[in-house]
């Protein structure tokens, strides 16, 4: 774990301001003031133990940390953060959950807090004080987090995925712009192959990635897991199209995309192995701040998902939702932390360390200064407005949350694509899982 103190904080002065963020004595300040005027105030001698995902960009690192440490000083909490795999937050929540100790707060992804809906604290007061604030939350990172009318956590941000690929690869194979349909989508990917520089995209259990474009591709054939009425639908004609347009695109893959977790592809891109992946900005990052792969930069682009034959977006960005349990001894501590986070002063410094990894959920942020940063950043501003909620047209909840969190859609797109099943099998399987949870 890591204690956040004021002095830690300075010794990174240097790396933050590079980032623009507040440091040192102004952003003493400023998170002083906000402590006293806060309409939640920090118990006397809380301490708080927080779990958040993994950083993948250590300048949004940086700036986290920074806001960590101005809090801790303003409020006099005790503040011990650690970090995890996305594929092992949801795990350690649940635990944390079942036995009502170990964690305070845990930060994760798509609709982690409808997993617990009965051991977290209520965020309606949260989430009243930042949407009025701050011209209100985007449509789906609500979705995410509420319950009827309660809010179970409050979406901190969205990591947005796109299209990342080298526009030198893309020209050869004669796309001189990145396909906007599926059809075009797959004849790139042939085109590639075909020229030994492959796209390649995760078909093993990658929280992330995988359940990404996956979904992408069942809902862009117009294929769902559960109707409206939260029926399972799954094994349908329109699915079978899917799976098949899948198999098409595994075979034009880079091998061993059936064993990727969410790290897999960065690596492979940037070893330049890999030409085209779906990802978040993290990969631009990575290049662009090591000194050895400025070609590498200078080639890679990002582009929107092509639409599928149902002809509008259906994006599955990653949700960032952060809940605090309802067995905390500290929860006005919990709910000042979160409404602290996403305050300006806080929030858009925080978005520009991440660099374009990370896309605000209220839309007071569309202008933060990171999506003119840098053109190639662009494209992310738009994840938390084009993302369906992770149930798809299904009711977001418990049920939906275990769907993904249990690889259902994932596992029947491997299951067909590796031939350990076919079409019906992989169908019937996924249609067996989802009737045992939504029962």
């Amino acid at each position: 774990m890591q204690d956040f103190t004021r002095r830690a904080l300075l010794q990174g002065g240097t790396a933050l301001a590079a980032t623009g963020a507040l440091t040192g004595p102004a952003l003493f300040d400023f998170a002083r003031a906000w402590a006293a005027d806060s309409p939640w105030k920090a118990e006397p001698g809380a301490k708080l133990t927080v779990m958040r995902w993994k950083r993948f960009v250590p300048q949004e690192d940086e700036a986290f940390n920074a806001m960590v440490a101005a809090f801790k000083t303003a409020t006099g909490t005790e503040m011990n953060v650690f970090s995890e795999s996305f594929e092992d937050v949801q795990p350690k929540a649940s635990v944390a959950a079942n036995t009502g100790s170990g964690l305070d707060l845990a930060w994760g992804l798509h609709t982690l807090p409808q997993l617990f809906p009965t051991k977290v604290l209520k965020m309606n007061d949260v989430a009243d004080y930042l949407g009025k604030k701050y011209g209100g939350w985007t449509d789906a990172a609500a979705k995410t987090c509420k319950l009827g009318d309660d809010w179970l956590g409050i979406p901190v941000a969205t990591n947005g995925g796109y299209m990342t690929y080298r526009k030198s690869a893309t020209d050869k194979a004669g796309f001189k712009e990145f396909p906007k349909d599926f059809p075009g989508f797959l004849e790139m990917c042939k085109a590639l192959k075909a020229n030994n520089t492959p796209a390649g995209f995760a078909l093993g259990h990658a929280s992330g990635d995988g359940n990404s474009w996956l979904h992408w591709v069942l809902w862009g054939h117009g294929a769902y897991t559960v109707d409206q009425n939260d029926k399972v639908i799954i094994n349908s004609p329109e699915t079978a199209k899917a799976l098949e347009y899948c198999k098409a695109l595994y075979e034009t893959f880079i091998p061993g995309t059936p064993s990727w977790n969410d790290s897999s592809n960065n690596k492979a891109y940037l070893a330049g192995e890999l030409y085209c992946t779906a990802n978040g900005i993290s990969i631009y990052v990575g290049a662009k701040t090591d000194p050895t792969k400025k070609e590498l930069t200078e080639d890679t682009y990002h582009a929107l998902w092509p639409v599928g034959p149902i002809g509008k977006p259906t994006e599955l960005q990653l949700a960032l939702p952060i809940l605090a349990f309802n067995f905390t001894k500290y929860p006005n501590a919990a709910k000042a932390f979160i409404a602290f986070m996403l305050e300006k002063e806080n929030y858009e410094k925080w978005l520009s360390g991440a660099q374009g990894y990370l896309t605000q959920t209220l839309n007071a942020y569309e202008t933060a200064p990171v999506w003119t940063a840098d053109p190639k950043n662009a494209v992310f501003a738009q994840a938390s407005k084009r993302t369906l909620p992770a149930s798809g047209i299904g009711t977001v909840g418990e049920k939906a949350a275990t769907a993904i969190a249990d690889f259902i859609v994932v596992d029947m797109f491997a299951n067909y694509c590796t031939g350990t099943k076919d079409v019906k099998g992989s169908m019937a399987e996924a249609e067996r899982q989802l009737k045992r949870i939504y029962r």
